[in-house]
C-alpha cells in the first residue's frame, strides 16, 4: 500500500509501505476512504513531538471500511463503515472507565497513538487496536465528510473548550483563535447555551468563517482588542475564555479578559513556555483547565450530525485525492493564503 512516511523534521513522502494486518485479537484493519490533516501533524513535521520516530506513518483522523477483523471482535464485520477517531480506548483500564481514554493505560498512558506511537491513518489502510471500544459505525445516509471531523477537532473544541470551560446558558464566551479547533468550539458553544460568542483572530477571513460557524460578534486581534472585549462586557470580562492557538500571547489574552469567577479553557498545543501571572490572577477566583480530547462525546455529536443539527462538513474547504497528500499538506500549512480550514483527502 501507499502511506505518508515521516523521515524526520521537515521531511515526509508518499511511499510504498507494507500492508497492515491483524496483530492482536481486538484489532481490525480499515481501508481508509477519507482522511484529513491536523495542526498536530504540522507540529510533528517541525520536530515538536520527539516521540514520533522516523519511518512512522502520519495521521490520526479517518473514515473507512472494515476489511479484516480480529478473532475477539464480535460487534464489527467486514464491510462496515466506521469513524476512526484520534483516541484509542481499551474500555477497561482505570482512565477509560472514568471517561478519560486520552490516557488509556493499555496503549501506554496516552490515547493518541495513531501517527504518534503506531502507524497512522494517512495511508491506504490502517490497523486499529481495541476496535470495538474505539471506532464508531457511520449511520446510513451520512456522508464521510459529515463525520470526518468528529475524529478530532469537533470533540476537541467541545470537550476541551466548551465542556472544560463550564459554559452555561447565557454565558459570554470568547474564543481566541478562529482556526479549525477554535471554530469547533464556536460551533458547539451553543450546545451548552452560550448567549454571546466572541471570536478573536487577526485574520479577517477567519473572522468571516467564525460568523458562519456561530460567533455572535467578532474582534480583530491586536491593539485595542482586549479593551473592546471589556467594553462589550461592561468592564466585567467574559465568563469563559477559550484559548485555541497555543502561543503565550493568546493565553495571556485569555487570562486578562476573563471575568472574576470565570474559566480559561486551554485547547491550544503549546510548544513554548508561558508565564502564569499569579501575582495578578490569585485574587480573581478563576479556573484554568487543560486537556487532550477523550472523544467520549462523539456518539452525541454523531446523533446531531445525523439529525442535521450540526453541519460538521463545513470544515472541509479543500479537496484532494489521497495520493495528492503532499500537495494537500502545502495548502494546509499555508492556510491563510488559501483560505483553508481543513483539507479532505479521498480514496
Amino acid at each position: 500500500m501507499k502511506g505518508l512516511v515521516y523521515h524526520g523534521p521537515g521531511s515526509k513522502s508518499w511511499d510504498e509501505v507494507p500492508d497492515p494486518g491483524i496483530v492482536d485479537p481486538t484489532d481490525i484493519v480499515v481501508q481508509v476512504d477519507t482522511a484529513t490533516i491536523c495542526g498536530t501533524d504540522l507540529h510533528i513535521l517541525k520536530g515538536d513531538v520527539p516521540a514520533v520516530t522516523e519511518g512512522r506513518l502520519l495521521g490520526h483522523e479517518a473514515v473507512g471500511t472494515v476489511v479484516a477483523v480480529g478473532s475477539a471482535v464480535e460487534s464489527l464485520s467486514e464491510g462496515d463503515r466506521v469513524i476512526v477517531p484520534a483516541i484509542t480506548s481499551c474500555g477497561r483500564c482505570t482512565h477509560c472507565k472514568r471517561g478519560m481514554p486520552s490516557h488509556c493505560l493499555a496503549v501506554g498512558g496516552i490515547g493518541w497513538i495513531f501517527g504518534h506511537l503506531i502507524d497512522g491513518t494517512q495511508a491506504e489502510y490502517v490497523r486499529v487496536p481495541y476496535a470495538e471500544t474505539s471506532v464508531h459505525r457511520v449511520p446510513q445516509g451520512v456522508t464521510d465528510q459529515q463525520v470526518l471531523f468528529l475524529t478530532d477537532i469537533l470533540p476537541t473544541g467541545f470537550e476541551v473548550g466548551v465542556r472544560n470551560g463550564g459554559v452555561s446558558p447565557g454565558d459570554t464566551v470568547a474564543v481566541v483563535g478562529a482556526g479549525p479547533v477554535g471554530l469547533a468550539a464556536i460551533m458547539t458553544a451553543g450546545l451548552h447555551g452560550a448567549g454571546t460568542v466572541i471570536a478573536v483572530d487577526p485574520a479577517k477571513s477567519r473572522l468571516t468563517h467564525a460568523s458562519a460557524f456561530g460567533a455572535t460578534t467578532t474582534v480583530e486581534a491586536g491593539e485595542g482588542a482586549e479593551e473592546a472585549i471589556m467594553d462589550m462586557t461592561d468592564g466585567r470580562g467574559v465568563d469563559v475564555a477559550i484559548e485555541a492557538v497555543g502561543v503565550p500571547e493568546t493565553f495571556d489574552t485569555c487570562t486578562r479578559i476573563v471575568a472574576p469567577g470565570g474559566t480559561v479553557a486551554n485547547i491550544g498545543v503549546h510548544g513554548a513556555p508561558t508565564t502564569l501571572h499569579l501575582e495578578e490572577l490569585w485574587i480573581k477566583n478563576i479556573t484554568i483547565t487543560t486537556g487532550l480530547v477523550d472523544g467520549v462525546t462523539v456518539p452525541m455529536l454523531l446523533n446531531l450530525v445525523q439529525q442535521g443539527r450540526l453541519e460538521a462538513e463545513k470544515f472541509g474547504t479543500h479537496h484532494f485525492g489521497l495520493g495528492e497528500i503532499e500537495q494537500a499538506y502545502d495548502v494546509f500549512a499555508d492556510a491563510g493564503t488559501h483560505d483553508a480550514l481543513k483539507v479532505v483527502l479521498t480514496r
